[in-house]
């Protein structure tokens, strides 16, 4: 099977360009104990329906753009200070973290941050603790037992004696308990083996074609971008490339840089594209 077929198969429908997005963020600007400025006028739109990658090294600030979406900033000294983040067109910029949740937003963190001393059931139930419909809420645990099915094997196994891989299931699956319209997703591949990788992509393409937007943050590029409509590129908190996720996998510089295809070495993304210009200048 080709590299394009596994990755049409993986994708969902292409979303609706028309319309408001489901999740806008205008020109944020966010700063860490009144002097870090992390995030500089940055904006990025995810369609309903859609899986919108995040690409960028240690440090561009993708963590903290999750952050400012889902109100957990000041959790950790940050503020925003400019720009603004909405849901269906309306402003949640300054709700906590609580009020997004219910809005529909969920965020799956970075190292998966499960209960360890809680079982599997005991940490789906802290994920559906928003929803006040019985019926939603068996809806929702039915969801997730189809799509982890190791999860309803282990539904009393205590958590925190999972493997890697079925706790970043169980992060996943606690997210979906408060059936989000939108699906942020933080590394969910770090410190997996390839097969668990494979498994976790598919699971998030399984996750979108049932009808959640997804922000992927990754920095495994070749698995966000088979499942991504569109992706984003940051660097230093800012946009440097974005477009639909099939450009930017054909691209030479997110090849190089973000893919180990080509030269090695570079710093950053505009350091490939600035080493580029002056290659082909000189030829």
């Amino acid at each position: 099977m080709s590299e394009q077929a596994t990755v049409d198969e993986g994708r969902g429908p292409d979303p609706d360009a028309s319309g408001v997005p489901v999740l806008s963020v205008r020109n944020l600007e966010v700063v860490y104990n009144d002097v870090i400025l992390v995030l500089r006028g940055l904006s990025l739109d995810v369609r309903a329906g859609a899986v919108v990658a995040v690409l960028g090294a240690n440090g561009a600030g993708k963590t903290t753009l999750l952050r400012a979406i889902t109100g957990l900033l000041p959790v950790h000294r940050g503020e925003i200070t400019k720009g603004s983040v909405s849901l269906d067109g309306e402003a949640i910029t300054r709700l906590d973290a609580a009020e997004i949740v219910k809005r529909g937003v969920a965020q799956v963190m970075e190292g998966r941050r499960i209960f360890a001393e809680l079982t599997v059931d005991e940490n789906l139930r802290t994920g559906g603790y928003t929803q006040r419909d019985k019926a939603a809420l068996r809806a929702s645990y039915e969801r997730v037992m189809d799509l982890f099915p190791i999860l309803a094997q282990r539904r009393r196994s205590t958590a925190g004696y999972l493997s890697g891989g079925e706790q970043q299931m169980l992060a996943i699956a606690r997210a979906l308990m408060a059936s989000p319209r939108v699906l942020l997703l933080d590394e969910p591949s770090l410190g997996l083996a390839p097969k668990l990788v494979a498994q976790i992509r598919d699971i998030i393409a399984d996750i979108n074609r049932q009808g959640t937007s997804v922000l992927l943050v990754e920095q495994n590029a070749m698995m966000a971008l088979s499942i991504a409509h569109h992706g984003y590129v940051m660097e230093t908190g800012k946009i440097v490339r974005d477009g639909p996720a099939d450009e930017l996998r054909a691209d030479r510089d997110i090849q190089e840089f973000y893919l180990g295809v080509g030269e090695a070495g570079r710093r950053s993304f505009r350091e490939v594209k600035s080493y580029r210009r002056r290659k082909r200048w000189s030829a």
